[in-house]
């Protein structure tokens, strides 16, 4: 398979007047594109629990928590309006002092 992966693509190189790419790079391109599709397939290595098989009933699981992502919300709709001037001056840095 590999030898006519080459020979075809000598084949096209010299119908377009180029070089043929030498036959280990043809060899090592069929190869990753044949195992391409293969590494999705394989496991990470580790194992699929600690306490046993998913299909076990009596295996040990960890509790489960519940956490609010809206719990630090409150609301500041009803804020009563200032002067923009006051609130301006209260978040204003300190004047430099003249040198």
């Amino acid at each position: 398979m590999f030898s006519h992966l080459g020979a075809r693509l000598a084949a096209v190189a010299t119908q377009r007047h180029r070089r043929a790419p030498p036959a280990i790079f043809s060899r090592m391109a069929a190869a990753i594109v044949l195992a391409a599709p293969l590494a999705g397939c394989m496991t990470d290595g580790r194992p699929v629990a600690a306490a046993g098989g998913p299909a076990n009933p009596s295996a040990a699981t960890a509790g489960v928590g519940y956490r609010s992502t809206i719990a630090p919300y409150s609301s500041l709709r009803p804020a009563t309006p200032l002067p923009w001037r006051e609130r301006n001056d209260g978040v204003t840095p300190p004047a430099k002092s003249s040198q």
